[in-house]
């Protein structure tokens, strides 16, 4: 396999991070929290790593971007030492496994596969894949089973990005409404059974409730080619805009003002920001 050369430079600064992360791991005069630290308690840092990488690729912003991902690429070497610290596994192992993965799910590169377009690198990746999950289990599922991977997508992707993920698998399977009026339907109904919920008292009826609004809403993000968690994100950032505005406008704390005030700073604050700088 003829794979190209990596920098010396690169190779250079990728063990000098290693060599560091082994030595706040030391026993012998290493740093008391990175001792402290297990698989689990890593975990917080590990998810919010992941997700201020995502926020300065949303920013474009290249400095960012670059510490960022050095944040979560700590994670990942850190991780492993503390693994390696363990007896369980090494950096080694996980490099070598990714790298192994990547050419067996690219035959089109490796190998000696012809493909058409993007859709049919998709379509042999997932393939590849089911195959060997399949053969993980010991072949006790049939190919391609549904249930594990849905499973999967619930158990540790962001709940909104699981349900998206859930739903496109079950409607390629077939699970899916005729037409989107049927999703539209089904909406209307979960807004009406939650109001039932509410109105009864029982909260562990309303929290399944809520689920059901939530899930279908991605149904219908779905059906109109949008993305549920990139629409919630992009609505969180434009309320604290607006609630910032809001602050700088009012003359005194915004607990102090009535609810006109409010709605009236809050106008106020969107037509601002609506306005081409």
């Amino acid at each position: 396999m003829n794979l190209p050369p990596v920098s010396p430079p690169v190779l250079a600064a990728l063990e000098q991070l290693v060599a560091v992360v082994a030595r706040l791991r030391s026993p012998d005069g290493g740093c008391p929290w990175d001792l402290e630290q297990t698989p689990q308690s890593l975990i917080p840092y590990v998810l919010e790593e992941a997700y201020e990488v995502a926020d300065a690729l949303r920013r474009d912003d290249r400095g960012s971007i670059i510490e960022e991902l050095g944040d979560l690429l700590l994670q990942v070497v850190l991780q492993s030492q503390v693994a390696q610290d363990q007896g369980q596994f090494s950096l080694e192992e996980v490099a070598q496994g990714i790298a192994d993965k990547l050419v067996r799910r690219h035959p089109h590169v490796f190998g000696t596969v012809t493909v058409a377009d993007t859709d049919e690198v998709r379509r042999n990746w997932e393939a590849i894949k089911a195959a060997e999950k399949a053969a993980e289990k010991g072949s006790s599922l049939p190919r391609g089973a549904l249930i594990p991977k849905l499973q999967r997508y619930g158990q540790t992707l962001p709940p909104l990005t699981a349900a998206t993920k859930i739903s496109r698998k079950a409607a390629a399977a077939g699970f899916e409404w005729e037409t989107v009026d049927g999703v539209w339907d089904k909406f209307a109904e979960e807004i009406e059974e939650f109001r039932e919920a509410i109105a009864q008292g029982d909260t562990a009826h309303q929290q399944a409730e809520l689920g059901d609004i939530l899930f279908t809403l991605v149904q219908l993000a779905r059906w109109h080619g949008l993305d549920a968690a990139e629409a919630l994100h992009d609505t969180n950032q434009r309320f604290v805009q607006r609630l910032a505005r809001v602050e700088a406008l009012s003359e005194k704390p915004l607990d102090q003002q009535t609810p006109d005030a409010l709605d009236r700073l809050w106008a106020q604050a969107k037509l601002e920001l609506q306005r081409p700088s």
